[in-house]
């Protein structure tokens, strides 16, 4: 199912990681936490505007039925309107994804247009990683899209992560629009395992930020990353975190 497809209120069911290594504290948090986030939920079924969508896809030079269903847990268009214009003013050579959908395309075709970088993107449904992969390729762009399997967890944040393989040493924009919520509130906090691979100037963009769970690993970054500006755009149906390494102070 790829983002051509209408989609329900919540995303796909995850991987779930063996009893072992699911722990019954975190599997009853998220249970809490959902009655948290449901207004938020109803909120994001609003995926942005037709006139909004219509634009970002002649900015992209893509048919006007390349993205003919947003909203739910994808990317809205003010998202992936800010994802191009990143791309467009900062030429990335290495985007990395986590969580493949709408903004693959998005990006894929923005790094094909403004400098020809390459996007890797990363999912923990193999059958939705190679159906994305192909639907990019009908619309003549391409991205090493990946399954990564949830089998990762840490000590320093709850539930499961990617199973990362082959990632760029470097890294000048991260895109984290995965793993879903439900595998734990705060599981994109993971994501900081890979801050050391971006460069000085180099970007992190946080989708659904204005989500409570996202809150708390906002600000958990801005302690632990100080060398990270971070700041949230309220603007959208769900709220962007963009995060970009500054210099070394002298």
């Amino acid at each position: 199912m790829t983002t051509k497809n209408t989609t329900g209120l919540l995303s796909l069911k995850p991987f779930e990681p063996s009893r072992e290594q699911t722990h019954l504290r975190e599997r009853l948090f998220s249970l809490a936490f959902g009655a948290v986030q449901w207004p938020w939920l109803l909120k994001s079924l609003y995926g942005g505007s037709k006139a909004s969508k219509d634009a970002l896809l002649r900015r992209l030079e893509l048919p006007l039925d390349a993205l003919p269903h947003l909203g739910s847990w994808k990317a809205d268009t003010f998202f992936l309107h800010r994802l191009v214009d990143i791309i467009e003013q900062n030429r990335p050579a290495n985007v990395v994804e986590l969580g493949c959908g709408a903004s693959s395309l998005v990006a894929a075709r923005a790094l094909q247009l403004h400098g020809g970088g390459q996007l890797t993107g990363y999912d923990q449904h193999a059958p939705f990683a190679e159906a994305t992969s192909l639907w990019l390729g009908e619309h003549g762009v391409s991205a090493s899209l990946r399954h990564a399997p949830l089998t990762v967890r840490s000590p320093e944040w709850p539930g499961s992560w990617y199973s990362l393989f082959d990632i760029p040493e470097q890294i000048d924009l991260l895109v984290i629009d995965g793993p879903p919520w439900t595998v734990h509130p705060y599981v994109r906090g993971m994501a900081e395992c890979l801050f050391d691979r971006i460069p000085v100037g180099g970007i992190v963009l946080l989708d659904d930020a204005a989500r409570p769970g996202e809150r708390v690993v906002a600000r958990r970054w801005r302690a632990l990353w100080p060398d990270f500006a971070f700041r949230l755009d309220k603007r959208g149906a769900k709220g962007t975190l963009i995060g970009i390494r500054m210099p070394a102070p002298v």
